[in-house]
């Protein structure tokens, strides 16, 4: 019997039903439209020009690069952060190659690089808008710029790539922006004390980091994240310098270092504030140096801001970032559902930062938020169809309230086809398309299985471990472990959150103790096959806020196994307020394989409908409503928008008394 001092993860091949339709779509209709988009051949269909940084006539963003690559001449188009837009694009192709291998999708991507190598400065520096219209100003304005954030994205990609493909220049590419950034920002005389004002440059050095190696990017992304908050005059001092009113974004130098995360240093902070993408991959890059550095101080930063979010913060369905002003986290327990910002790419970066944390530390509670964003957050912000688009993704909506309502124009009721500022269509197709590397995680002699997507997973060259079932309608879950050496290792699973109550577990046929270590199941292998049978509880629950979420008092919320699910005035009559819920509903579920690209729905005949008043009078004294038995239908949360333009609400008023 063989003993393993250390596992590794080789190779894992998603063959769940409902995965491999979005994965297939990534690569069959998102990649490609997405291509076109970024060189101005696709149609711009924005539904909602008050979110996003408004509506564009064709993005600029491969014309910027050629223009920095002397292959054209012009001026820069679009934000100082344009170049993201093909960053990510080159990210999720990345991905999918791995997967989905396709040479047309391949030639263009290496013909990408080879633009984005000659776009870069023989220094490694590559932000096309400082390159064509303001090289005076590299690093001058790091509030606004987004100098290091861009080239942070590129890192990420530069990564994949490479690891994808094996293309060197993608990676050689990444190291000279690195080494730029290393020559210019430090603690050394005569380099930059400060950071980007919006975070990403982090947890990009950190990915480089484990690509090469190389310790110097580690240090660098270290540095960022300690620095951060020391000096706050850093921002004002740059922008007197590089003069007061040379704005990028004017509405951005007086909003405050708070917004930034940046009014004091990591180790002080309690709470998430602030705009939501920046202290997502802020704390994605913290958790990440955390865990390669044993630095417990950081970890402890790192768990304050996820319990914070969690625990306070987030919305049901796991999106995060309560208001469309700068979108960004409000205060505890603040938690709107109609002027919910919610914005998709804070969703996918909550994936990544909870991804870290459970890197460092096996924990169901990191699993169960990893589930939640799939499922629900960070998957509605991407249509059915793969070519239409979220930004904002609210709890409760209404075209009314959208087209009249100043305060609520940038909830729409219909997904974009892309936007002025294009970030959240690359950042979801990414996520989804390296859906592969959120299934499991490995310290030592431990597997780890924490998502439920059916898979073939090889370990060590020589364990597979092949997981089927038809998740997330059927909670069947079953496990086929190949290990041909005896080799001795643990195998855990997550029991969600959701299922607690109720589950059973047999290996080999036979019922196991179910005795948990952080809502984690751990079963010893030490021989050539096992079988493993998980059944969770797939019955509805109605979800309750706290009490101090004070627009869901009185209100449920229905989930069913990973699924949050809404009403739509598609399926129901409206306005859908008018819905409440009896004392103990009984929910019937179908899965309908027409609907919505096959979708389980539930629906319920407990419910009431408030009678439309005999009066036109709005305020009436002593005069009780009247309510009718109605039938209520329910579909999940991610697939709402992809019909009419109608309402829709996820809490729904029961009668508790």
């Amino acid at each position: 019997m063989d003993e393993l001092t250390k596992l590794s993860l080789n190779e894992v091949q998603i063959t769940s039903g409902f995965w491999k339709r979005y994965r297939d779509l990534i690569a069959n209709d998102s990649v490609p439209f997405q291509w076109d988009m970024i060189n101005d051949k696709g149609k711009m269909d924005v539904t909602n020009a008050d979110a996003a940084g408004g509506a564009a006539d064709h993005s600029g963003a491969i014309e910027n690069l050629k223009i920095a690559a002397g292959r054209a001449k012009g001026h820069h188009f679009g934000y100082p952060f344009q170049d993201t837009d093909v960053y990510k694009w080159l990210e999720t192709v990345a991905y999918v190659l791995k997967y989905h291998f396709d040479q047309k999708m391949k030639d263009e991507a290496d013909w990408t690089v080879d633009l984005i190598a000659d776009a870069q400065d023989d220094d490694g520096y590559l932000s096309t808008y400082f390159q064509i219209d303001a090289p005076q100003r590299k690093f001058k304005r790091l509030q606004q710029s987004h100098e290091l954030y861009s080239m942070g994205h590129y890192i990420e990609a530069g990564v994949a790539y490479y690891e994808s493909t094996g293309n060197k220049k993608a990676l050689d590419i990444a190291e000279k922006m690195a080494e730029c950034i290393n020559n210019h920002f430090g603690p050394e005389d005569g380099k930059i004390h400060g950071y980007d004002g919006h975070p990403e440059i982090e947890l990009a050095l950190s990915k480089l980091y484990e690509a090469t190696k190389n310790k110097t990017y580690l240090n660098l992304a270290k540095y960022f994240i300690t620095e951060r908050g020391r000096d706050l005059k850093f921002f004002d001092r740059q922008n007197e310098a590089d003069g007061i009113d040379n704005d990028f974004f004017p509405e951005l130098r007086t909003i405050g270092d708070r917004y930034y995360f940046a009014d004091k240093p990591i180790t002080e902070q309690k709470d998430a504030h602030g705009h939501a993408v920046r202290v997502l991959y802020f704390c994605t890059g913290l958790a990440h140096v955390a865990r390669v550095e044993h630095d417990d101080k950081l970890l402890k930063a790192a768990n304050t801001i996820w319990n914070d979010i969690v625990k306070k913060q987030m919305y049901i369905t796991g999106n995060v970032g309560q208001t469309a002003t700068g979108e960004a986290f409000t205060y505890d327990y603040d938690l709107p559902n109609d002027t919910d910002y919610g914005e998709t790419c804070a969703s996918v970066s909550m994936a990544f930062f909870t991804k870290q944390m459970m890197a460092n530390k096996f924990d169901g509670k990191f699993g169960d938020i990893i589930e939640k964003e799939i499922f629900n957050g960070a998957l509605s912000g991407i249509a059915l169809d793969g070519k239409h688009y979220f930004y904002a993704n609210p709890l409760e909506a209404d075209p009314t309230a959208s087209e009249l309502n100043p305060g609520k124009k940038h909830i729409a009721l219909r997904r974009s086809s892309w936007f002025a500022c294009a970030c959240c269509p690359a950042n979801i197709t990414r996520l989804i398309a390296s859906l592969d590397q959120y299934l499991y995680e490995v310290h030592d002699e431990v597997i780890l299985s924490h998502q439920f997507v059916a898979n073939d997973a090889k370990f060590n060259d020589d364990i597979e471990i092949k997981q089927t079932g038809n998740f997330p309608w059927d909670g069947n879950i079953n496990y086929t472990i190949s290990n041909p050496h005896d080799s001795k290792f643990t195998f855990g699973i997550r029991i969600p959150s959701w299922s607690l109550d109720k589950y059973s577990v047999k290996v080999n046929g036979q019922e196991v103790d179910t005795k948990l270590e952080d809502d984690i199941l751990y079963i010893p292998v030490d021989a050539k096959e096992l079988e493993i049978n998980l059944v969770l509880n797939m019955n509805t629950h109605l979800v309750r806020a706290n009490t101090r979420v004070s627009a869901d008092v009185m209100k449920v919320a229905v989930q069913r196994g990973p699924i949050v699910y809404c009403a739509e005035g598609v399926d129901n009559k409206q306005p859908l307020s008018s819905y409440i819920l009896g004392q103990k509903p009984s929910f019937k579920y179908q899965y309908q394989p027409q609907l919505l690209s096959g979708v389980g729905t539930l629906s319920t005949d407990d419910a009431y409908y408030l009678e439309e008043d005999s009066t036109d009078d709005l305020y009436t004294f002593d005069t009780p409503k009247g309510a009718q038995k109605s039938r209520l239908t329910l579909i999940p949360y991610y697939a709402w928008a992809n019909r009419d333009e109608k309402q829709m609400t996820v809490w729904l008023h029961q009668n508790e008394f």
